[in-house]
């Protein structure tokens, strides 16, 4: 809770033109962790100004100066790598698709396989893998979002279909947790809960279960 509240008040004096120095005396933060904080926050040409000391003005445009080489940096990396993997063979993405569920997926029933997950983009990964690899029809997902309390049910539940283009009717009733949305995480990774989703066979279930005692076997 501690971390919670130094986070929002770096945020606010960040926001109000202050630089890394002022907030590290201000909070007893260390630079590093600010730097994780306040990346996606530098300082105007106004706040710059305003700073007092010659030498904070010259660390926060320095600090700026490597944020947006690194920006740049990251923004090539990405190109290459997405030229290397935008096609994927079906043979691809069934293998990917076993190191995801060996990683993220339920291995503890044999009549159902599962994966839960805060991040859309993996979840419509599984789809996509249970759909080509595996002949799962979209209509035969089930799922299951874990909210918190102070969380817009059904507005959850709206973002969710249309993020996965799946049917709002393949929706369980939530697990409504009784903690806080917003006491959870700092970097909001929680913001729209957690989604569950399931395919119940026992066939598939056991052709990945069997997949991945293959791979594990394999990297012994």
């Amino acid at each position: 809770m501690a971390k919670l509240k130094d986070h929002k008040n770096a945020l606010v004096l960040r926001k109000a033109g202050k630089s890394y120095s002022q907030i590290k005396r201000l909070l007893g933060v260390s630079k590093s962790t600010l730097s994780a904080w306040l990346k996606d926050y530098q300082l105007s040409r106004q706040d710059l100004d305003r700073l007092v000391y010659k030498n904070e003005v010259r660390i926060e445009k320095y600090r700026q100066t490597m944020q947006n080489k690194r920006t740049d940096r990251l923004q090539k990396i990405y190109s290459e790598q997405k030229n290397i993997i935008s096609t994927l063979s079906n043979r691809e993405i069934f293998i990917a698709g076993l190191f995801l569920y060996w990683g993220e997926g339920s291995k503890t029933k044999l009549t159902s396989i599962c994966v839960s997950n805060t991040n859309p983009a993996i979840i419509k990964f599984f789809i996509l893998w249970a759909i080509k690899s595996l002949g799962v029809k979209k209509e035969n997902f089930k799922i299951m979002l874990h909210l918190y309390r102070d969380m817009d049910i059904q507005k959850e539940i709206t973002y969710w279909s249309t993020a996965l283009s799946v049917s709002a009717k393949q929706f369980y009733k939530p697990y409504i947790k009784n903690t806080l949305n917003k006491n959870i995480n700092y970097k909001n990774s929680y913001k729209h809960g957690t989604c569950n989703i399931s395919i119940n066979s026992v066939n598939i279930s056991e052709k990945i279960l069997m997949s991945i005692k293959a791979l594990e076997n394999n990297y012994k």
